[in-house]
């Protein structure tokens, strides 16, 4: 499995607020499913980040596209293959 960077920068503001817990309630059947490394939103409002687990980009980008957010007008998306080269192990 591959690694893929999902930028999901703000188009409209209320439209993402209208949309949240669609987006979130998706991404966590996602995560049930596999799909999900790491999630969350940028303290500047930006947007967010996804990091999606896909066997390729084809898999990752039709992932992405069906995103509450994406498809309602509430953010675009920016997707890259991401190779982790380290991985941190954070003190409990």
């Amino acid at each position: 499995m591959k690694y893929f960077v999902v930028l999901l920068p703000m188009l409209d503001e209320e439209k993402s607020k209208q949309y949240r817990q669609d987006h979130l309630d998706y991404l966590a059947k996602k995560d049930a499913e596999g799909h999900v490394f790491a999630k969350g939103r940028f303290v500047d409002g930006f947007g967010g980040m996804v990091i999606y687990i896909a066997g390729d980009l084809a898999i990752a980008e039709s992932i992405a596209k069906e995103d509450p957010y994406v498809v309602k007008g509430a953010r675009t998306y920016e997707i890259h293959e991401w190779e982790m080269t380290t991985r941190a192990v954070l003190p409990e």
